[in-house]
């Protein structure tokens, strides 16, 4: 016990001591502190790397490729089964697929088409769901009940069922496959954004705001959705698998990505249909890395909620 005092004693005279020299004791912020913890998190940095690798991937790729997406090998496309195997001589490294286009680069397009579709469809969600949700909660009173009553009959409308009709209705492309699933993906953000945003509205930093007479959106623009980026950012990296499994299993159905477009829904359909004839690889290829990331945003999200938690600090 002595020898813990008297350690305590030291410190606490270095201190002492800086503090009379003059010395700055450096601090650090949350954003600081919280990264500081996500780079503790084995699990979620090699989750970023990997996510990283695989981003580098479609970026750098494509200058590898021998075939483009839309060449047909006419000399091997006879029997894929036993000529459309991965070749690094023929410039297949991924193999065929069952028209004897190349794999590889198809496997590039598709990677980089899902990964759009998770990122602008949760920055869409993101959005309509923080604005819609701090509205809601700042304004309060009948406004906060009739907005939160339409998310709730929204709710009750089938996710999926939305978005094949409108693909249905409307024209099969990338932009419909947007405007679909963003329909009804903001709703989750919006009612998270509304309680946290019941909570701080009745801070000291809010009310004098209002004191100074600025106006109520501006308080939420300035004051509100600042303090609930934490949140944000954590919802938003739990969200882009929630879209990319969605637009692949859209994909899947066939009612996603057109032709000559594909995605890694429309692969892992494509690789499944021909499984029987043994070309595993069109299988294979597609659902590794479409796993992969999906895996790799879990852990990423998780590292994220647990580094901006206050409560583990």
């Amino acid at each position: 016990m002595s020898f813990v005092h008297g350690t305590h004693q030291e410190q606490d005279q270095r201190i002492a001591e800086r503090l009379a020299e003059g010395e700055a004791i450096k601090g650090r912020s949350l954003w600081q502190d919280a990264m500081q913890r996500f780079f503790r998190n084995k699990a979620s940095v090699a989750s970023l790397i990997i996510l990283a690798a695989i981003l580098l991937f479609t970026l750098v790729g494509p200058h590898f490729a021998v075939w483009s997406n839309e060449e047909i090998d006419w000399d091997r496309m006879g029997d894929v089964a036993s000529l459309g195997a991965p070749s690094i001589e023929n410039g297949h490294y991924f193999g065929l697929d069952d028209l004897g286009r190349d794999l590889y680069a198809r496997t590039i397009q598709a990677t980089l088409t899902s990964l759009m579709v998770g990122v602008i469809g949760s920055l869409v969600a993101v959005v309509i769901g923080t604005i819609y949700g701090a509205v809601a909660g700042f304004v309060g009173g009948w406004v906060d009940g009739l907005m939160m009553r339409i998310v709730d009959v929204l709710y009750a409308v089938p996710f999926m069922f939305v978005i094949i009709l409108l693909l249905v209705i409307f024209e099969r492309s990338l932009f419909m496959l947007f405007v679909g699933i963003g329909v009804l993906s903001w709703l989750g953000m919006s009612r998270i954004v509304r309680g946290q945003t019941l909570s701080l509205k009745n801070r000291e930093f809010v009310e004098a705001a209002r004191a100074a007479g600025v106006g109520w959106f501006t308080i939420i623009l300035r004051h509100i959705v600042p303090n609930l980026i934490g949140i944000v950012v954590v919802y938003a990296t739990l969200l882009v698998p929630d879209m990319i499994m969605a637009e692949s299993f859209i994909s899947f159905l066939g009612l996603g990505v057109q032709e000559p477009d594909t995605s890694l829904g429309a692969l892992i359909s494509e690789g499944a249909g021909t499984i029987l004839h043994g070309t595993v690889w069109q299988l294979a290829v597609p659902l590794s890395f479409f796993l992969t990331i999906i895996i790799s945003l879990f852990f990423i999200g998780d590292g994220l909620r647990d580094a901006l938690d206050p409560k583990d600090r």
